[in-house]
């Protein structure tokens, strides 16, 4: 995955979200436990000693310029960098509800349902609208129609496109815009029951009306599910997370509630880089 360089928006003032766990809270109520973890590209290592904690049913953003290891780090939460010849976990670990999901004994593919992921780039497979939300759960062995249509609609619906899509699932999923297509991936998704949502710069390639209607979801799905967001762009971090953690070549410089990191940030790097005076 390739991060899409965007420099912080600094001409506008930042809007807060709602404030989200107090500090400390995330330590005692974890979903997912990041402990001392270094990850390497063969030789190469990108992620040093990254110890962090990631509560449930918030939204937590990672932030930080290109190549800071913000999406290598969440595609460890699912283990998709298990795909990439010679990645690897040297140090540390993950645990989600105390569970080492990199222990042997742990089906990857059971993992990957309960952490789903949405990508920078919308990509609904060719198929109907219908088809595309309920994929996940026909590989799972479900076929019952009235279970699909029941599930797809329940997607659909909390992906906030029902609406915009109910007399038309049989039209392909290629032909929504490009907002509409993000949202059917987000609703393929949640299809399946995920607990944690991964969501790797899901607004990049939309425009601000689209972005917008993302990024309202987000924060309405937060109730149901413990979700992660890589984003360059400050204002949406801003807008949608309750914690953020600002990374720098592969270290984690500052972790706390987003409110606190972009108004009186305790690092003089966070600093900077919310700013704008350097990313």
């Amino acid at each position: 995955m390739v991060d899409l360089v965007e420099m912080p928006e600094t001409a506008s003032p930042i809007t807060m979200n709602e404030p989200g766990p107090k500090p400390g809270a995330a330590a005692e109520a974890a979903s997912i436990e990041i402990d001392r973890l270094d990850f390497a590209y063969g030789t190469h290592e990108v992620l040093h000693n990254i110890s962090l904690a990631i509560p449930p049913r918030a939204v937590t953003a990672f932030i930080g310029p290109s190549g800071c290891g913000k999406t290598t780090l969440l595609r460890c939460l699912n283990r998709m960098n298990d795909l990439i010849d010679g990645a690897r976990i040297t140090q540390g670990s993950i645990r989600i509800e105390g569970i080492d999901i990199n222990d042997p004994s742990v089906d990857v593919v059971d993992l990957r349902r309960r952490v789903g992921m949405v990508f920078q780039k919308s990509n609904p497979f060719p198929k109907s609208i219908y088809d595309n939300v309920a994929y996940g759960l026909r590989i799972a062995g479900v076929n019952k129609r009235t279970l699909l249509d029941e599930a797809v609609e329940k997607s659909l619906r909390s992906a906030a496109l029902w609406d915009e899509v109910k007399d038309r699932l049989h039209v392909s999923g290629y032909g929504l815009s490009g907002g509409q297509q993000q949202r059917l991936c987000i609703a393929r998704a949640l299809a399946v029951e995920p607990e944690i949502v991964l969501m790797d710069e899901p607004c990049s390639a939309l425009d601000p009306i689209a972005t917008a209607k993302v990024e309202e979801l987000i924060r309405q799905l937060k109730s149901q599910y413990t979700i992660v967001i890589v984003t360059h762009n400050m204002q949406q971090a801003g807008r949608c997370s309750d914690r953020t953690a600002f990374f720098y070549l592969g270290n984690l410089i500052e972790v706390d509630d987003t409110a606190k990191i972009f108004s009186n940030p305790a690092q003089r790097q966070t600093e900077e880089y919310i700013t704008g005076r350097f990313g």
